[in-house]
């Protein structure tokens, strides 16, 4: 693998100039920013805490990705969004399903699979095609709603809420170079802002859930 190859795949960057994509590396400050705020409403849930700095983790990995554009920064971007993934289903597994560990560990693992199976399909999609390696999340998250909408309606219904911000930050990701000729600035930086609000507000939720149980 060459890590120090550069790589141009958002409708703002035009060099290979480590301040290439400003607008696209500064808005990565909204992830850092609510992993903050959210730090300081979690004393009393590890696991939230524990999703608040990987929070804060995704906003420095995608924060060198827009600035050096290299496969080793893209590491870095994709890496911590995929931990807050999996702690993400392991916490929801163990806590609002009750699962044992070593099974809430097990059904977490089942997401690789899922995701391999249905990221071929979701390319086939409209718009959205694009960004189809981030696709099964938003579903996954509404498969969960309806599964515990009788079970926890409150905890559901912010994963609607959740899963539909995803939807609109996902399109905003997915039509950055097919906008590139009439807003040169792109529309990634719209997927960093949305990301950050949606991804507080699923910590939000699982933290109360968890504080009124």
């Amino acid at each position: 693998m060459e890590l120090l190859r550069q790589i141009d795949g958002y409708c703002e960057r035009v060099g290979p100039d480590y301040w290439a994509e400003p607008v696209n590396a500064v808005t990565n400050a909204a992830f850092v920013l609510v992993a903050l705020w959210m730090w300081g409403r979690n004393a009393g849930v590890p696991m939230a805490r524990v999703l608040s700095v990987v929070l804060g983790l995704i906003g420095i990995g995608s924060y060198l990705f827009h600035t050096h554009a290299q496969v080793w920064s893209a590491i870095a971007d994709v890496a911590p969004i995929g931990a807050f993934i999996l702690i993400y289903i392991f916490a929801i597994n163990r806590d609002v399903w009750g699962m044992r560990t070593v099974w809430a560990v097990g059904a977490t693992a089942l997401f690789v699979p899922y995701a391999a199976l249905t990221i071929p399909l979701f390319q086939y999609l409209p718009v959205l095609g694009v960004s189809a390696g981030y696709v099964p999340v938003p579903v996954l998250i509404l498969i969960y709603a309806v599964l515990l909408w009788r079970r926890a309606p409150r905890l559901a219904r912010g994963f609607v809420i959740g899963a539909t911000i995803l939807l609109v930050s996902l399109t905003a990701r997915s039509v950055d170079e097919a906008l590139c000729t009439q807003l040169p600035l792109g529309t990634h930086f719209l997927w960093h802002i949305l990301n950050a609000v949606m991804l507080g507000w699923m910590i939000e939720v699982y933290r109360r859930y968890v504080s009124d149980t």
